[in-house]
């Protein structure tokens, strides 16, 4: 029985040096190989356990995230090269930005009843320096404004609500109109330019008009419902029961300069006169 095992295993090792070496029966086997080979490579085809344990899953999701950390790297590199840019535009026009934002944050509760469908109630009032008119933003963007102000609470009217009126403008058109609430919940556009319509899927911001509310807050981005322009308001994004009340943005008025008594005026025209020769 050994001689006879022996002599098999030198056969069949006979039969495989063969199989390698001669042509014909060669190709006789290489569909076999390929299709042996592809099914058994786990880089081409995941496996069976690859599938049940997810392992095939994570490894989507990580190539997923290392691309879009890849694309995130160049809108950084970008965004920092605007911003720089940006920063030396304003410095040789001497322009005056937007001033530091300061505020409050201050925790909401809903209001089952009041003079408006849709306010919230913060713990937040004058003893804690907030001013009528504060702005409330939350990490999705704007909530609304103080209508009602008290020691230690004010009164937020949403942006939800029919009565709430915010001047607005595309990030990208740069189209503006104002924007009020609806009871479904989305934001309505009405005063829409006459030429000009807003993109799908642009940002809205605060346009600063009026000084009620600051320029460049995000409201929510532009969707279409048929033909007519609708906003998802991105405050529904933040429902952390927090917000932060800003002071209003209102540029204060001139100070009035009392006129200049003619003597004085007369003496320096004379002082100048004098000068001059």
């Amino acid at each position: 029985m050994r001689r006879l095992g022996l002599g098999v295993l030198m056969a069949g090792v006979f039969g495989l040096i063969v199989a390698q070496t001669a042509p014909q029966i060669q190709a006789w086997f290489s569909p076999v190989r390929t299709v042996a080979a592809d099914q058994l490579s786990t880089s081409a085809r995941p496996g069976v356990w690859a599938r049940i344990s997810g392992q095939s899953e994570r490894e989507r999701r990580i190539k997923e995230l290392e691309a879009e950390v890849r694309d995130l790297a160049r809108w950084k590199a970008a965004s920092i090269s605007m911003a720089e840019r940006m920063e030396s535009y304003e410095a040789m026009l001497n322009a005056l930005g937007e001033p530091p934002a300061r505020g409050v944050t201050a925790r909401v509760a809903a209001e089952s009843d009041g003079p408006f469908s849709e306010t919230l109630l913060s713990n937040a009032g004058r003893a804690q320096g907030i001013e009528a008119g504060s702005i409330a933003v939350n990490e999705g963007g704007l909530v609304g404004r103080v209508v009602q102000l008290g020691e230690r609470s004010s009164r937020i009217l949403l942006v939800t609500d029919f009565n709430s009126r915010v001047p607005v403008l595309g990030e990208s058109s740069g189209l503006r109109a104002i924007l009020y609430g609806a009871r479904d919940g989305m934001g309505s556009l009405t005063d829409l330019p006459e030429e000009g319509e807003f993109i799908l899927g642009e940002r809205i911001l605060t346009s600063g008009e009026g000084g009620e509310f600051p320029r460049g807050t995000v409201v929510g981005t532009v969707v279409y419902q048929g033909d007519t322009a609708r906003v998802v308001l991105g405050m529904k994004s933040g429902q952390g029961g927090f917000v932060r009340l800003i002071p209003p943005a209102a540029i204060p008025k001139p100070e009035v300069i009392p006129p200049t008594p003619p003597q004085v005026v007369a003496e320096a025209d004379a002082v100048a006169e004098r000068t001059e020769r």
